[in-house]
């Protein structure tokens, strides 16, 4: 009998116990729930972007010969027309001195037959001969004159001056490089959109004409100073990416952009009323968004929703939720379909103010 009753105490105790535990448990499984935030927010994207002058051109030698003087250095910002490379014009002086003296007989044999011809000694044939002759000469004079003016290269426009290609002295023939000229008053910043943002791009310009504005952030972290125009569109889309080149103009007065820098576009973007929930409050099933919400009951049920954009650790829900509706917020892989839970409801602006902390 003392044994039973010794066994019926420790049962007691083990029950007891178990119920302490599982009390215990019920209380420690308390979920953190949220609500979605509406509000009006900016939207941020940032595009890899190839830098280049408005104008780059390479400068070739247009006639044969030795490189007899460089008047320039590699970097230096020239004027248009500044002289920056001479070809020895030897040759092609002489070439026109020759052919300013057939010119200049071409022209004495002219006067002479016009005054025969005048004085009807020569038939009006002789004549127009002689003038043939001498428009010949003229052509051939001219000719002379720009091979010579092509032993001096001069900038077209101005710029600064790229590596050279050659050195002083080298024998450099017709069509050789000899360095580029880049015109950089102002930038091309070329960007590739996908898709689906260029049709969205689209759709906002119907409205209105002015063009949208856009950052550069540089190599080194730092946003540039000035703001580009996005001016262009190429024609076509990438077959193998699916995406389109945007072309933003930026102005570059301090000269710090070169040719062939890199960087990123920024892009911004407002969204008004947007509703707002914690990326850390939503899962995925087969590439679709779900959220669990809690309904009157207490009870979880998972609801699919779209994303209309995102942020640093935050989505902008387009469908699927209203600002009255209790998400999950911690704890998603600890619940299941239907069952009933104890949870903290969290106000929305504080859990967007601790969600690095939420994210962890």
């Amino acid at each position: 009998m003392k044994r039973i009753i010794v066994m019926m105490g420790l049962c007691a105790v083990l029950f007891t116990s178990c119920q302490s535990k599982e009390e215990t448990k019920e209380e420690e499984t308390e979920f953190l729930v949220t609500n979605p935030v509406q509000k009006d927010t900016l939207i941020t994207k940032d595009y890899v972007a190839q830098v280049r002058s408005i104008q780059h051109i390479e400068l070739r030698a247009q006639e044969r010969g030795y490189l007899e003087k460089i008047y320039v250095d590699e970097g230096q910002a020239v004027k248009k027309g500044t002289l920056l490379f001479r070809i020895m014009p030897n040759l092609y002086e002489a070439e026109m001195q020759r052919a300013q003296a057939e010119a200049n007989f071409a022209e004495i044999e002219y006067q002479n037959t016009k005054r025969l011809a005048d004085s009807k000694v020569v038939a009006p044939n002789e004549l127009a001969m002689a003038k043939a002759k001498l428009d010949k000469a003229k052509a051939e004079l001219s000719l002379t004159k720009v091979h010579l003016q092509f032993t001096e290269i001069r900038a077209p426009f101005d710029g600064i001056i790229d590596r050279f290609h050659v050195r002083l002295g080298s024998l450099v023939d017709e069509g050789d490089l000899l360095t580029e000229l880049s015109d950089n008053s102002k930038m091309w910043v070329y960007y590739n959109v996908p898709e689906a943002e260029y049709l969205a791009y689209k759709e906002k310009l119907k409205n209105t004409n002015e063009k949208p504005h856009v950052g550069l952030l540089m190599a080194n972290g730092e946003l540039f100073d000035y703001p580009g125009v996005v001016e262009t569109i190429e024609a076509d889309f990438n077959n193998e990416t699916g995406n389109i080149a945007f072309r933003a103009t930026f102005p570059n007065p301090k000269g710090l952009l070169r040719h062939g820098e890199t960087g990123n576009v920024r892009m911004t973007e407002p969204y008004k009323n947007a509703l707002m929930i914690p990326q850390k409050a939503t899962f995925e099933v087969l590439e679709k968004k779900y959220v669990f919400v809690i309904d009157k009951n207490n009870e979880v049920k998972s609801r699919e929703i779209t994303i209309a954009a995102e942020l640093p650790h935050i989505f902008i829900v387009k469908e699927g939720l209203t600002t009255g509706d209790k998400i999950l917020l911690e704890g998603l892989r600890l619940v299941k379909e239907n069952e009933k839970i104890k949870y903290k409801l969290e106000k929305p602006e504080y859990v967007l103010s601790h969600l690095e902390l939420y994210a962890e």
